[in-house]
């Protein structure tokens, strides 16, 4: 059963992330978070990132898959899939999408696609909190219609 917003904070949460944003992302190794910011962009109960596959951060993520992430007064914490290599198939869909979200600085040379390292990293939201004009939103294992 996937886990998601009521459909108002599911709206919110697309405007505020169905773009090119920014968020931290937060890993553990040996009790000692880490942290630091990527750009992401989030769709159907999920934030998606572009990444390598042998930087710390999926280390990080392949011994413990938990990620916390947080932005634009959202919090939340979710289950890292290292979706693999950006050119693949079955990453297709999401690939293109990324590209156009990203299309400001996707090629400026940061990233090497023909790098089968170069992947995408899927974190699926398992809980979270967001905020919005006074408003608090929650999510935890139920799913709202």
């Amino acid at each position: 059963m996937r886990k998601r917003f009521h459909e108002e904070a599911e709206r919110i949460m697309e405007k505020r992330f169905g773009k090119d944003t920014v968020i931290a992302l937060a890993t553990e190794e040996n009790g000692i978070p880490h942290v630091r910011y990527v750009n992401a962009y989030y769709e159907n109960g999920a934030f998606y990132s572009i990444t390598y596959a042998l930087s710390n951060k999926m280390k990080q993520l392949a011994c413990n898959p938990v990620a916390a992430i947080a932005g634009e007064w959202f919090t939340g914490h979710g289950k890292a899939i290292n979706l693999g290599y950006f050119g693949k198939p079955e990453n297709q869909r999401i690939a293109q999408t990324l590209r156009k979200v990203f299309s400001e600085w996707i090629d400026n040379g940061h990233n090497n696609f023909e790098d089968e390292n170069t992947i995408i990293l899927c974190v699926e939201l398992t809980d979270g909190v967001l905020f919005s004009h006074g408003t608090r939103y929650e999510i935890y294992g139920e799913t709202y219609d």
